[in-house]
């Protein structure tokens, strides 16, 4: 008996494998996890090994699943989901809260307000352990419909059955420029000053490109008209091309915040233009939520509504 338990796989050995059937990619897979490529394709080997089976399908450059991957695949997803149950129902044994939960983001302000989230919450269920993967704004929203994870950040709501929102945080884009720009002597331009300044932006579909267009639309201006210089598909990238002298950006000022605060970057104002997007949480009411999601959605719609009830509050 001890030595067939010996031999069985490890959660961790599954999560492995789970990581790289999402992805198809080890190298991905190892990001996420926060591993090397080459422990991921030593997990995968052993797995193949254990059972006698080949679990990828490898053609060319591309990787997918096997028939055994596929079954495996939905046993590991169950195994795992059964193992946190276990895990909360014990807990719940001395009336405390454990679990994991997985959330996506989409946006370098739910990456910045995240974090701080996530504290609050872990001071209160110190057990729940929170996984944070960052990814475009479609395909994060497509992973909470399909169950891999438990709740996305997204700046735009995209309509579905499934789908139930909060919105937790609002916004401001701002524009950035270098501390020794020519505009910094007066900080406050007109919206045609930026025809003729080098601009940053941002790929086109991402919501800061999306709030910007629009409000320079309300102003007679279209993306053609701008000195575009480069498009960048990183907020990051993009405040430390500003410091680099290349160009002026429209921003999320909570992203520039350290280079604003640190004078290697200032705010500049433009005049009739205010640029704001609303935050959302979602969460698919499909999947039956464990006590820690449920305790972390409640958690949510406290602070919401503590932040509503503050009058300088910037969330609604």
């Amino acid at each position: 008996m001890s030595e067939w338990a010996n031999a069985m796989l490890t959660l961790q050995e599954l999560e492995v494998f789970l990581a790289a059937a999402e992805y198809k990619n080890f190298s991905e897979a190892g990001r996420q996890l926060h591993v090397s490529q080459s422990a991921v394709s030593q997990t995968i080997q052993k797995i193949e090994s254990h059972y006698g089976t080949k679990l990828f399908l490898r053609t060319g450059h591309s990787m997918e699943l096997s028939g055994a991957g596929e079954l495996l695949m939905a046993l590991a997803k169950e195994l795992l989901a059964n193992a946190t149950r276990l895990e909360e129902t014990m807990a719940a044994m001395h009336a405390s809260i454990a679990g994991k939960i997985n959330i996506g983001c989409s946006t370098t302000s739910g990456k910045y307000l995240l974090p701080r989230l996530i504290a609050d919450f872990r001071e209160q269920y110190s057990q729940v352990r929170l996984d944070v993967y960052v990814g475009g704004r479609e395909s994060v929203i497509h992973k909470v419909i399909e169950g891999t994870y438990n709740f996305g950040v997204s700046s735009k709501l995209i309509e579905h059955p499934e789908l139930e929102y909060v919105r937790f945080f609002t916004d401001e884009i701002a524009l950035i420029a270098p501390a020794d720009h020519p505009w910094a002597k007066y900080r406050r331009v007109l919206p045609d000053d930026l025809l003729d300044t080098p601009l940053i932006l941002r790929e086109k579909g991402s919501g800061t490109s999306e709030v910007l267009f629009e409000g320079l639309r309300l102003n007679d201006i279209v993306p053609e008209m701008l000195n575009v210089v480069m498009i960048l598909g990183n907020t990051e990238a993009i405040i430390l091309a500003v410091e680099e002298k290349i160009g002026v950006a429209f921003v999320s000022r909570l992203a520039a915040q350290r280079s604003l605060e640190s004078g290697r970057c200032i705010e500049i104002e433009v005049e009739g233009l205010t640029l704001k997007r609303d935050l959302f949480i979602a969460r698919s009411r499909h999947y039956p939520a464990d006590r820690s999601q449920i305790k972390f959605w409640q958690f949510l719609k406290d602070r919401i509504a503590a932040t509503s009830a503050e009058p300088s509050g910037s969330a609604s």
